[in-house]
């Protein structure tokens, strides 16, 4: 993968998913130098899930073999709905390639339920400046909301099943407590940083695992901090995956699988 380092919190340590979370992988930061060749993800099918980039430093050009394509800087978000299947790519801008530069993303795995597995494929891709951002009382942080509501407020992207995102940053000594109703898995990666979660100390690149025992999720930021929080209803049904698929059965995985190899996902050239 050339210069571009990643840890894989999500599955990890005995954790083969949050249900519906399924991979959370965090790349980078790192720095790539100038007249680089970029990003390494070349084209590539998936099928049955949704994934969602979060692009902290650098840029992410996607394109599909559904028509879309666009390029996302600092800051910004790719949210792609998989669906009955398609073939992507994330590389990196010419500007990028020739400059170099830091690179940090977050990409996140969300399953969907069998009755959206096979939806027609989408996607949305926001820059910094579509994204909205809620101050948090103090003025000691701020919440990027990505999906879902804050303080009224709701995230620009309305997914195919209920999934609240959001990336919270917290100054020493911010503060934040969210109520999450107790059905709901949630998801609360510690990008960087030292925080205090309901009483427990958690430093930087650490998922925190919730026993679904309360409704209240309380944080106190003793440095600089950085944290992608998210929660949705578990989807409590089958999950088989073979690479890129996500399907609920052997034999859906067989034909996702065939239809890619005979080009019914299509084709990315």
């Amino acid at each position: 993968m050339g210069p571009l380092t990643m840890h894989q919190p999500l599955p990890a340590n005995g954790i083969d998913q949050l249900d519906p979370f399924l991979l959370l992988h965090h790349h980078g930061p790192t720095v790539f130098p100038a007249h680089n060749s970029g990003l390494p993800f070349g084209p590539h099918p998936h099928r049955g899930f949704e994934t969602v980039t979060f692009i902290y430093q650098g840029d992410v050009q996607h394109r599909d073999s559904s028509g879309f394509s666009s390029t996302i800087q600092s800051g910004g978000i790719q949210w792609m709905t998989t669906g009955s299947g398609l073939v992507h790519s994330e590389s990196s801008s010419a500007e990028f390639r020739e400059k170099g530069g830091p690179v940090e993303l977050i990409q996140l795995w969300t399953n969907l339920p069998a009755r959206f597995k096979m939806v027609k494929p989408h996607y949305v891709g926001l820059q910094k400046e579509a994204i909205p951002v809620v101050t948090l009382a103090g003025g000691n942080g701020s919440v990027a909301l990505t999906s879902g509501v804050w303080d009224e407020i709701a995230g620009p992207v309305q997914p195919v099943y209920d999934v609240e995102l959001a990336n919270v940053t917290l100054l020493p000594g911010g503060s934040f407590t969210r109520q999450i109703e107790a059905s709901r898995t949630i998801l609360f990666y510690l990008l960087n940083g030292s925080v205090v979660v309901n009483g427990a100390e958690i430093s930087g690149r650490t998922l925190v695992v919730f026993d679904n025992d309360g409704d209240e999720v309380d944080v106190q930021a003793t440095e600089d901090s950085r944290i992608l929080l998210g929660s949705a209803e578990p989807i409590n049904e089958p999950v088989v995956s073979y690479g890129p698929f996500v399907m609920n059965t052997e034999q859906e995985i067989r034909q996702a699988v065939s239809d890619y190899q005979s080009g019914r996902m299509g084709h990315l050239s």
